[in-house]
């Protein structure tokens, strides 16, 4: 069947929340969905639950499960879903959040209404504590709609639009055309930041809406897990050597808002760099200074940076700390990281 959008799922052990999630996906308003979903073989009863829906809903029908050979995470299930996804748009949801009856019809017709790429909601983060919701807050984006080259990732470099995987609306052809993909490197270690980062650098044609269509849910509970395993550096690596692949994407270097998408990569080296100070003694094998320094190389030379009038003072410091000498460079990272409560 031709659908007109796909619905990717991505299914490992949330017997817990899957329920919930199944229900506010199959109520959509808008009846012309494929709901495919990855099971990534976990250990629960997640997929029991996938195969009740699927003889016993109205729209079972619609359900269609992509198995993995076995357990491969999150980052390459979704790979998975977007290469075999049936929809002309897909769309991510995560297995443990719910969506709004309304959001795909929303969506679509914005859609078709601007001849958009792409579509993105807002959404609310929803606080629970204990299986108790203690507050939803609210994330609106302002109406936009983008319809010039370099127009929205202008915007999205310097305003900021989340980098989650969910709650847009995307042209699979644009995903396809361009073979993005996310580069899996566990959860935790900004995997979606991998896939997102990028895409306004290949849309023209964008609408933000403000309807809030997505439920973003932050569960916390009061039991305490002790770390048994340390934290692997491949897996860090990997993350971070995703980010330097596109710093190096020399084409955009003639873009208006190339500047400012430096600033945000080497936000993101940053941050890691912030990460591996706070959690070195749990990583299987330590970083060196030399190579936490290393991190931080900046794709701009020090006479571009000072010539732009983009993020220069961002910039600038970043180019610092990836230039001095690294101890010099690991101390001014760890003096920064405690005065922005990162350490």
């Amino acid at each position: 069947m031709d659908y007109k959008v796909t619905i990717g799922i991505p299914v490992y052990n949330i017997e817990k929340y899957i329920r919930p999630m199944l229900d506010s996906a199959l109520s959509q308003t808008f009846q012309n969905i494929e709901f495919l979903i990855c099971d990534d073989c976990g250990t629960d009863s997640s997929m029991d639950i996938v195969r009740e829906y699927q003889l016993s809903h109205p729209r079972g029908n619609d359900i269609r499960v992509l198995r993995q050979s076995h357990n491969m995470g999150i980052g390459e299930g979704r790979n998975r879903m977007m290469a075999e996804a049936h929809g002309k748009y897909f769309y991510s949801l995560d297995g443990d959040d719910t969506i709004e009856p309304n959001t795909i019809e929303l969506l679509y017709n914005a859609a078709m209404e601007h001849n958009a790429e792409m579509v993105h909601g807002s959404f609310d983060r929803v606080y629970v504590e204990n299986d108790i919701i203690v507050r939803a807050v609210p994330y609106p984006y302002p109406k936009k709609v983008f319809t010039q080259a370099d127009e929205y990732a202008e915007y999205a470099y310097t305003v900021g639009v989340e980098v989650m995987n969910w709650n847009f609306l995307l042209d699979i052809d644009v995903i396809r055309r361009n073979n993005l993909r996310v580069t899996p490197v566990g959860h935790g270690y900004g995997e979606d930041f991998t896939y997102t980062v990028d895409l306004p650098t290949y849309v023209s044609r964008v609408v933000l809406l403000p309807n809030i269509t997505y439920h973003y849910y932050m569960r916390k509970t009061d039991i305490k897990v002790k770390r048994t395993h340390p934290i692997s550096r491949k897996q860090m690596d990997l993350a971070i050597d995703a980010i330097d692949k596109k710093k190096r994407r020399s084409e955009l270097r003639s873009k208006s808002y190339y500047a400012k998408r430096c600033s945000v990569l080497l936000m993101y080296d940053y941050s890691f760099a912030c990460r591996i100070l706070a959690k070195g003694d749990d990583i299987d094998v330590p970083y060196t200074k030399t190579e936490l320094r290393n991190i931080m190389q900046h794709p701009m030379t020090f006479r571009e940076i000072l010539c732009s009038r983009q993020a220069r003072m961002k910039n600038l410091g970043y180019w610092l700390l990836g230039v001095l000498p690294s101890p010099l460079s690991v101390f001014m990272i760890k003096i920064s990281a405690k005065l922005f409560h990162r350490l």
